[in-house]
């Protein structure tokens, strides 16, 4: 499954496993809670969607990457305690609380809530004396003598050997115990993140026309090459801020975040190519309604590539007016910033309509609304009769990186 599908997994046994009965106590007890295990490639988002679970479901969260931690620190450490059996008095070794059991506590005194997530990172690629720690964890629910408190749902994720050399498969045992997720890199479900995230538009604009860019992982005589949905992140934000102080930025710089050789210089060069697109097509006269002709001209001949970049820089006009309208939405200026964000809506639909012909960039345009949060709510507040319309003819949502596939074989 996807991350997306991944998260509302969670967020059904969350709400499951903390349902209680009229007696307050648990319809699951702990003991039959399974801990979840995320199972999928890394910087997919596994541990990004913890925290908006906890946030949505309005619980603590308790998180640790694992491999960060020694058995010292998960277990505790070992003290001498004087003990009677039978009249006779022993020394008896006990240990201190987890470092990991502590923060749960600490957090419940903190924040008042009693119930959350313990999130458990890179789980299966601990070290050899941790191992036999991790696998008592996961079929006990406890670090050492200590149990997780009641309340507390257990999930861990970690990577598949294939991806990660330190990898330790669980035996048949501890799989028993636990509720196995596999989770897949999906380039459509992490669009609908990156609109609201605020990934640089360029990275959108390339993905768009190569999704199977997204997430790779090969290896070759030369070693391993990646890349990953962290990756591009990392990359984005370096963008944003190289752009303002006009650094340029290399395929060199880019392969230090993309280690594929090809995706590097592809991308270095769509780079070129889109900030060439920004400086020559008129945005801000497109959402005015008054784009020359010669702008329609030029994009009856132009490219799938040159099509959908167009697209892309005219959402990422519309995505910021509407982002100013909500800055100042308690302000005087509201009103006339809400009606004018109106009008750039429907001019922009007038000019994709009058402008290309194929409707795969109305496709495009439509889905991109659809997944912008800010988006909706304000057409929410400020309904549009084409997109009322043009979202009824087209799927959106977790379909998109399908229709784009469908869009560019029909090319």
């Amino acid at each position: 499954m996807n991350i997306k599908e991944a998260k509302t997994e969670v967020i059904n046994t969350v709400k499951t496993y903390l349902k209680k009965d009229v007696n307050g106590e648990y319809k699951i007890p702990s003991v039959r809670q399974r801990p979840l295990l995320l199972i999928g490639p890394p910087g997919v988002g596994k541990t990004q969607i913890m925290e908006q679970v906890a946030d949505e479901c309005d619980i603590g969260l308790v998180s640790y990457t694992i491999t960060h931690h020694t058995r010292q620190t998960a277990v505790g450490l070992p003290f001498i305690k004087e003990k009677t059996y039978d009249g006779k008095t022993y020394s008896v070794t006990e240990y201190t609380m987890s470092e990991i059991i502590a923060s749960i506590y600490d957090q419940m005194e903190e924040t008042g809530r009693r119930e959350g997530i313990l999130f458990i990172d890179e789980i299966n690629c601990v070290s050899e004396t941790l191992a036999p720690t991790m696998l008592q964890f996961l079929q006990c629910k406890t670090f050492g003598n200590q149990e997780v408190p009641k309340g507390w749902i257990i999930v861990a994720a970690g990577n598949p050997p294939e991806y990660n050399k330190s990898v330790r498969e669980f035996d048949v045992v501890t799989l028993d115990r636990v509720r196995q997720i596999p989770v897949e890199a999906d380039y459509g479900v992490w669009k609908e993140y990156a609109i609201d995230a605020g990934i640089h538009r360029a990275i959108r604009g390339y993905l768009d026309i190569h999704p199977g860019d997204f997430y790779r992982m090969e290896t070759d005589t030369d070693g391993r090459h990646f890349v990953t949905a962290r990756g591009w992140e990392d990359l984005s934000n370096l963008l944003t801020v190289y752009h303002e102080e006009q650094i340029p930025v290399t395929k060199d710089v880019i392969y230090e975040y993309l280690s594929q050789e090809d995706v590097a210089e592809e991308f270095s060069v769509y780079l070129d190519l889109y900030f060439k697109y920004e400086d020559e097509y008129p945005i801000d006269e497109i959402l005015s309604g008054s784009a020359p002709s010669v702008i329609y001209e030029r994009l009856l001949k132009a490219g799938f590539d040159e099509r959908i970049t167009v697209v892309e820089l005219i959402i990422t006009a519309l995505l910021n007016r509407v982002g100013e309208y909500f800055s100042k939405k308690d302000t005087a200026e509201a009103d006339g910033i809400k009606r004018s964000v109106a009008v750039s809506l429907e001019n922009a639909f007038t000019f994709i309509e009058e402008a290309f012909t194929s409707g795969s960039e109305m496709v495009l345009f439509v889905t991109e609304l659809s997944i912008s949060t800010d988006a909706v709510l304000f057409m929410m507040e400020s309904p549009s009769e084409k997109y009322l319309k043009y979202s009824k003819q087209y799927l959106t949502g977790s379909r998109r990186g399908e229709l784009l596939s469908e869009i560019r074989s029909n090319e």
